[in-house]
C-alpha cells in the first residue's frame, strides 16, 4: 500500500468517524429525551422499560442476523441504510397524530436498536478493511474517543435541549445526526450494493445461514456448525473472552441504574450533580487513554492485545465497585477517571482482538458479540431494577462487577498460560532452526528414529496464541 493510498484511507475514516461521534450525539441525548417523552404520553413507568426492553431485544434480533445480512449487502450499504432508517423512524414519530404516538414510539425503540446493533457490529467488522493492516488500535482509539465525547455531550446537553426547546426539536436534532453520519458513510470508497460474488447467489445463501459443513463424527454424513461457534472456535479463549464481555455488560447495567439511585442519597436537592461529574470525568479518562493507546501502537507498532482486555475489565470492573464506597470528592473523581480510562482500554483490546479474525469468521463473531451484551445488559436492568429495592448501590454492583472480576481472573491466567505456550514454542522453532541441531541431536542418541524436527517428529501442528 503506497503512503498515498494508506493517507486517503486514514482520511476517509476520520471523516467517518467524526459522522459517527456527531450520530451517537444524537443517540445519547435521545435516550434521554426518549425515556422522558415515553413517560408524558403514557403516565406510566412500565412504560419506560417495556421501551428499554423493545430496543434491546430489537439488538439482540439484529446481532444474530448481522452476519446473513453482510452476506448479502455491502458494509456501506448496511451502514448508510441503517442510519438513514434511524433518521426514517424519527421522523415518523414526529409527525404521528395524537393517537399514533404510542405505536409509533415503540416502532422507533425496535428501529433505533437494530438498525444501531447493525451499525456497529458493521463497523467494528469493517475496520480492517477501511484502514488497513497494522492500524486497528489506532482506529478503534479514534472510534472510542469520539463516542465518549459525544456521550457526554449529549447528557449534558439533553435537559437543555428538551426544556428550551421541546421534544419535536431534541427527536429533529437526532435525525439531522443520522442523516451526517448517512452522508459520510457515502464518501467511504467502498461499493454500496450488495455483496455478490462471482457465484452469485450460491454463495450468499451459504454465507447466510452462517454455518460451515464438517464431516459428523459416525461419517455417515455431513452436518453444518454454526459460524458463530466456528469463529469462538478459530482464536484461543475467544468464547471465554465472548463471555466475560456479556457479564462486563451485565456490570455495566448495574452501575447505570444504581447511579440515580447512589446520587439521590449523596444529595435529594440536587441528584445530577454527582451523576453529571462522574460521567464527564468518566469520558475525560476514556478520551486520555485512548491518547495513551495511539502513542504506544504508533511507537512500538504493537497493541495491547487480548490480555490487556483481561487486565482492563478487572481494573474497570474494580473501581466501579469503589465509586460507590462513599469516598470524599477527591477520590470519587479519581476513581471515575481511572474507571474510564480502563473501560477505554477493555473497548480497544476487545475490538482490535476480535478483528484479527478472518473477514467472514469477523462478521459473526462481532454478530454473538453483539448479541451476548445486549443480553447482558437486558437481563442486567430487570435484575439490578429489582434488587435496588431491597439492597444498598454498592452491595449490587459490588455483586455484578464481582462476578465480572472473577471471570477476567480465570480468562487472564488462561490467556496467560496461552502465552507461555506460545513462547515455548517459538523457543523450540528457533531452536530447530539452529544449524547442526540435528547432528547435535544424533550423536546424542537423538532423532536417529527420523522422528526429529525435519520429519515433524517434536511438533503436533498445533498454533497456540495467549493474544
Amino acid at each position: 500500500m503506497t503512503s498515498g493510498t494508506a493517507a486517503l484511507q486514514e482520511r476517509r475514516y476520520r471523516i467517518l468517524v467524526t459522522g459517527y461521534a456527531i450520530s451517537s450525539y444524537g443517540t445519547f441525548l435521545n435516550v434521554v429525551a426518549l425515556s422522558l417523552y415515553v413517560y408524558a404520553v403514557t403516565d406510566r413507568a412500565l412504560a419506560v422499560g417495556v421501551f428499554m426492553a423493545v430496543r434491546l431485544a430489537a439488538g439482540f434480533v439484529a446481532g444474530l442476523a448481522a452476519a446473513a445480512v453482510l452476506a448479502r449487502w455491502s458494509a456501506k450499504g448496511v451502514m448508510f441504510w441503517a442510519n438513514v432508517a434511524q433518521a426514517a423512524a424519527l421522523l415518523l414519530l414526529v409527525l404521528a397524530p395524537d393517537g399514533f404516538r404510542t405505536g409509533a414510539l415503540f416502532a422507533v425503540s425496535a428501529v433505533v436498536g437494530a438498525s444501531g446493533t447493525l451499525f456497529m457490529v458493521t463497523l467494528r467488522s469493517s475496520i480492517p478493511d477501511m484502514v488497513g493492516e497494522g492500524r486497528h488500535t489506532w482506529a478503534n482509539s479514534l472510534m472510542v474517543s469520539g463516542r465518549s465525547m459525544a456521550m457526554v455531550a449529549g447528557f449534558a446537553s439533553s435537559g437543555v435541549v428538551v426544556s428550551l426547546l421541546g421534544y419535536t426539536a431534541a427527536f429533529l436534532v437526532d435525525m439531522a445526526t443520522f442523516l451526517v453520519c448517512a452522508l459520510t458513510v457515502l464518501l467511504l470508497p467502498m461499493p454500496m450494493g450488495p455483496a455478490r460474488s462471482d457465484d452469485g447467489k450460491d454463495k450468499d445463501d451459504k454465507d447466510s445461514k452462517g454455518g460451515q459443513e464438517e464431516e459428523s463424527a459416525d461419517g455417515s454424513g455431513r452436518r453444518r456448525v454454526p459460524a458463530a461457534l466456528v469463529a469462538l472456535g478459530a482464536v484461543p479463549v475467544l468464547g471465554l473472552m465472548v463471555a466475560l464481555r456479556g457479564i462486563d455488560a451485565l456490570g455495566s447495567s448495574s452501575h447505570n441504574a444504581a447511579l440515580p439511585v447512589y446520587s439521590t442519597e449523596l444529595d435529594a436537592d440536587n441528584p445530577a450533580v454527582f451523576v453529571s461529574v462522574f460521567w464527564c470525568v468518566w469520558a475525560l479518562g476514556n478520551v486520555l487513554v485512548q491518547q495513551v493507546l495511539q502513542r504506544y501502537t504508533k511507537r512500538t507498532g504493537r497493541s495491547v492485545g487480548a490480555l490487556g482486555f483481561g487486565l482492563g475489565t478487572v481494573a474497570m470492573s474494580g473501581t466501579f465497585i469503589l465509586a460507590f464506597a462513599g469516598l470524599p470528592w477527591a477520590a470519587t473523581v479519581l476513581v471515575a477517571l481511572l474507571a474510564g480510562a480502563a473501560d477505554g482500554l477493555t473497548e480497544v483490546s476487545y475490538t482490535s482482538h476480535l478483528q484479527t479474525l478472518p473477514s467472514p469468521l469477523r462478521t459473526h463473531a462481532f454478530g454473538l458479540s453483539a448479541t451476548v451484551e445486549n443480553l447482558g445488559f437486558g437481563v442486567g436492568m430487570i435484575v439490578v431494577a429489582a434488587a435496588l429495592d431491597v439492597f444498598t448501590p454498592l452491595s449490587v454492583v459490588g455483586v455484578a462487577h464481582g462476578a465480572a472480576i472473577v471471570l477476567a481472573l480465570v480468562y487472564v491466567a488462561r490467556a496467560l498460560r496461552g502465552r507461555g505456550a506460545a513462547q515455548a514454542q517459538e523457543a523450540q522453532e528457533v531452536q530447530e532452526a539452529v544449524p547442526g541441531s540435528e547432528e547435535r541431536e544424533g550423536k546424542n542418541g537423538e532423532g536417529e528414529s527420523g522422528a526429529g524436527p525435519a520429519s515433524g517428529g517434536h511438533r503436533d501442528g498445533a498454533e497456540v496464541s495467549g493474544g
